[in-house]
């Protein structure tokens, strides 16, 4: 039987996976999440062991497919995907301590985790709307990584039309670069007088209002709030966690994350079966989803700036998928939530705070600290970790106690995306960007900068589009 998709609010249509995928966000404002996942056994995982990346992730996302894409299909769109990695394991740990591992999602096109599931998405759109014969618009937003990651993945595909909105000056250099630097006839990028959360409320907005885009034209979301993306991310917990022989020990997670879709993809993992022992929120001075956990409030602070910008995010979009779960999957309660949310803060009552700890730990990191933590792997390690992954490690020793599991890393960027930061840290050393990427400051850039202003925005949409 496939697995169907209901919105976390309650009054959204249920969908197949390919609606779910063009869809994005539910109609009713909500969320897509499955309504129901597949489980794979302690002889199912030790019959994983051997496979290839590509090969465990058609294990893994052929269920939440479905019938909607052939098998011979899927497994082609999973090779090509994944074959544009630089690192022949796609995904490589590496060892720091006894206990203590990175596992390497830097080895796409743009260098951060975001590619393996925005080569995948693109594919999957290309695909499925050559089928059909439509072509879409996708509107997305980012503070740095998503929108190069998401430009790479579509900028072949003649069935798309890409606007991606950024914060203007606030993400890095090479963040910046890897977007505007992409010259094709379907791609536009946006930076938005405003900031990151400025970006995505545009995206939200722009899903449930009035038709705005010439000829009906389908909007389609690459966000994280596409739950193709999600799907993609939960393959490489079970990867890293079949490398290191965890199918019977526990093993647990440090994961750098601002919108919540990387660890909520962890989360997933664990109800599908891996032995996850912890799952810890690292985050930075931004820390809406570590104060969540220790104050029991989800509420919105002002936007700080810091060395880790692809965390500076105040409202955290899917952590509604999580609330979902929280609320017992009642569409009415989450709603409720919500409501409090946009009018204020909400307030968990203690059962649901118990239960959020229950399955999560955090740790907050000042930019002090990490720099003073980028400084401490390379002395100890002679290993250069980008801001948001010097975030991780800290957070995995900080949160480590005396659990006997092996703690993974998640290491979401390439240091070469953040040099100011590695400067800042001060151990002297320069990370240098992949030969693919080497003459990235001599290329010519294109994008237009826009006042932080809906209707601005989806009138250069609008006007944008091809015919």
């Amino acid at each position: 039987m496939s697995i169907r998709y209901v919105s976390t609010r309650g009054n959204g249509p249920e969908l197949n996976f390919e609606d779910v995928l063009l869809a994005g966000l539910a109609s009713d404002g909500g969320l897509y999440v499955p309504t129901s996942l597949p489980h794979f056994s302690k002889e199912d995982l030790l019959a994983m062991r051997e496979m290839s990346y590509a090969e465990l992730a058609y294990e893994i996302v052929a269920p939440f497919v479905g019938p909607c894409i052939a098998e011979s299909d899927l497994r082609a769109i999973l090779n090509d995907t994944y074959a544009e990695f630089r690192h022949p394991a796609v995904a490589p740990l590496v060892q720091l301590e006894d206990n203590q591992w990175v596992l390497e999602l830097f080895q796409g096109p743009t260098l951060a985790f975001k590619d393996f599931a925005l080569q995948l998405l693109g594919r999957l759109l290309d695909h499925v709307l050559d089928r059909r014969g439509e072509k879409v618009v996708i509107m997305g937003a980012t503070s740095g990584d998503t929108g190069s990651a998401a430009i790479e993945g579509c900028k072949r595909c003649d069935n798309i039309d890409m606007f991606i909105l950024h914060p203007h000056e606030r993400v890095s250099d090479v963040q910046r670069r890897q977007m505007t630097t992409v010259i094709a006839p379907n791609i536009h990028n946006i930076a938005v007088q405003g900031n990151f959360d400025d970006c995505q409320a545009m995206v939200k907005a722009s899903f449930v209002a009035e038709p705005f885009l010439p000829d009906g034209r389908r909007l389609v979301a690459v966000n994280s709030i596409n739950w193709a993306r999600i799907m993609a991310q939960i393959v490489y917990y079970f990867y890293s966690a079949l490398a290191l022989e965890r199918i019977e020990a526990p093993i647990s997670f440090s994961v750098p994350t601002g919108n919540f879709g990387d660890i909520f993809a962890g989360y997933l993992a664990k109800q599908m079966g891996l032995p996850v022992e912890k799952l810890v929120i690292a985050t930075n001075r931004n820390d809406v989803l570590h104060r969540v956990l220790t104050q029991g409030t989800y509420s919105r602070l002002l936007l700080e700036p810091s060395l880790s910008p692809s965390m500076d995010i105040t409202v955290s979009s899917n952590f509604e998928r999580l609330l979902f779960d929280l609320a017992g999957r009642d569409g009415a309660v989450l709603s409720r939530w919500m409501d409090e949310f946009s009018n204020g803060d909400l307030t968990l009552s203690e059962p649901v705070l118990a239960q959020a700890k229950s399955l999560f730990d955090s740790h907050r990191c000042s930019d002090e600290e990490t720099c003073e933590e980028i400084a401490n792997v390379w002395e100890n390690n002679s290993y250069l970790v980008d801001p948001h992954t010097a975030i991780g490690t800290k957070a995995a020793r900080a949160c480590q106690g005396d659990s006997s599991a092996i703690m993974v890393t998640l290491a979401t960027a390439h240091p070469a995306k953040f040099p100011a930061s590695i400067e800042a840290s001060g151990i002297g050393v320069t990370a240098d960007l992949p030969p693919h990427l080497a003459d990235l400051f001599e290329r010519v850039e294109t994008y237009e900068v826009l006042p932080n202003d809906l209707a601005d925005v989806q009138r250069y949409m609008a006007e944008n589009c091809r015919a």
